[in-house]
């Protein structure tokens, strides 16, 4: 009776744990993965194109990162023991690890990458036990910050794509531009006026309709998929490890904020999901998260994290069941064992990944504006706010501002996501909210309400 009326309060065609029969997990589960899936590979493809790899590295790296995605999906949503939360989560490469994977991955390569997502996967397993005393550290105004900062930092390269690609010939044309344009248009009107999987997979729709227009242009190199094998296994540490202090500590900030994500998507998920999502289910997350990352960079990826966009099917589609997660998991572990699959999407054109970049990376900035309009913006809160995104664009535009430093702090501070973490942590703390600041903040917290100084 309880199962039957809480069924008809959350109006859910599938609850957590109802299992759908095969079909129907499998359609749904590829609904998923059109939901994730342009975020699943512009990551290895931004951090590939910016530290020039050559075709062969960067078909496996986006091979490694569709298979890590998988098996971590799968985890988290299945559950191994105390490991997952046992929701529709779905797991896959977070923004937030583009700018730290370039600085360290631009002085130790590929291998300094895999060895700080290792490192610092341990570093979020010790966290997963620390959800509650941890969530005082970042509270709004500095999560916030953070997420917008994220998207400005990338904004810098997804204009780039959309003229062509930093030292392209054509760089800045008119064909170029006019490809990024209608792309963006073309994601826009999908994303707006499209119905259910129109609108949630708008942005991988737009890449293949743009990839389609770029084929008769003569702008798709179709060599790296001749050259891909049809089917290859993982070789764990293909491309070596190196394990770096200085590049664990550029990797930290992007850690703790990825951890935060994920407690504010967990939580989401169980709300939408009809599933009390309280601290412990919610630190066993966090845990599938580390070994996720552990695992990502086994097979030569990088760490993952959940996907916040996947929180807005369950309500939209009425599916909450966790079933169809792990299906969207195999599928995507079925995807990243053929290499001819992740060659053909290397071989999109930088103009096509710059007018989805466009949307995507500018909704990253908007999603932290978002979060910021919950915060009163007091006088401390804007010094905290303008100070790290201040400082955090201002080592984006202006890396030479930090040259002259020793090698291990330009690795850290090199990426403006880590600089504007550690400068939003250290104001957070330093700065003291007076008595009035404190009450209002906790009003408009708690109960959405403005409260008028006394």
């Amino acid at each position: 009776m309880s199962s039957s009326s809480t069924k008809i309060k959350s109006n859910l065609s599938y609850g957590v744990n109802d299992n759908p029969n095969l079909a129907t997990k499998i359609l749904l589960g590829l609904q998923h993965i059109f939901a994730a899936f342009g975020g699943i590979i512009v990551v290895p493809l931004v951090i590939s194109s910016a530290l020039g790899f050559d075709g062969t590295t960067s078909t496996a790296v986006i091979s490694a990162s569709i298979l890590a995605a998988g098996i971590a999906t799968i985890i988290q949503a299945r559950g191994i023991g105390k490991v997952g939360s046992k929701v529709a989560c779905i797991m896959g490469t977070d923004f937030t690890f583009v700018s730290p994977s370039i600085s360290v991955g631009s002085v130790l390569g590929l291998p300094g990458i895999i060895g700080a997502t290792i490192l610092g996967a341990f570093f979020e397993i010790i966290l997963s036990y620390f959800i509650k005393p941890l969530m005082k550290l970042f509270p709004p105004i500095v999560t916030g910050t953070v997420v917008c900062l994220i998207g400005l930092t990338l904004l810098p390269v997804s204009m780039d794509w959309a003229a062509g690609g930093t030292g392209s010939t054509d760089y800045g044309s008119l064909t170029n531009v006019s490809i990024a344009m209608f792309v963006m248009v073309i994601t826009l009107l999908l994303n707006r006026y499209g119905k259910g999987i129109l609108s949630s997979a708008s942005i991988l729709i737009g890449m293949v309709i743009g990839y389609i227009v770029c084929i008769p242009l003569g702008m798709v190199d179709f060599s790296a998929v001749k050259q891909a094998s049809f089917m290859a296994i993982p070789q764990v540490f293909k491309y070596g490890v190196t394990f770096d202090l200085k590049a664990l500590i550029a990797f930290l900030p992007a850690y703790f904020v990825t951890t935060i994500e994920t407690v504010g998507c967990l939580k989401a998920i169980g709300e939408v999901s009809e599933v009390d999502m309280d601290d412990k289910r919610v630190g066993s997350g966090v845990l599938a998260d580390g070994v996720g990352s552990i695992i990502g960079g086994t097979v030569g990826a990088f760490p993952n994290t959940s996907f916040s966009q996947n929180v807005g099917l369950i309500p939209l589609t009425k599916v909450a069941s966790k079933h169809v997660a792990v299906m969207a998991g195999i599928l995507l572990v079925i995807l990243g064992l053929f290499p001819q699959f992740a060659a053909i999407i290397n071989s999109i054109p930088s103009p096509v990944l710059g007018g989805v970049g466009i949307v995507m990376f500018g909704t990253v900035a908007a999603s932290g504006i978002k979060t910021l309009s919950s915060v009163e913006i007091n006088d401390r809160n804007l010094l905290i706010i303008a100070t790290s995104i201040g400082l955090g664009l201002g080592v984006t535009f202006r890396p030479d501002f930090i040259s002259q430093l020793p090698e291990g702090l330009q690795m850290i501070f090199s990426s403006g996501i880590s600089t504007g973490t550690i400068v939003a942590l250290v104001l957070n703390i330093i700065l003291r909210e007076n008595k009035e600041e404190k009450i209002r903040n906790v009003v408009k917290e708690e109960f959405g309400l403005e409260c008028e100084a006394v």
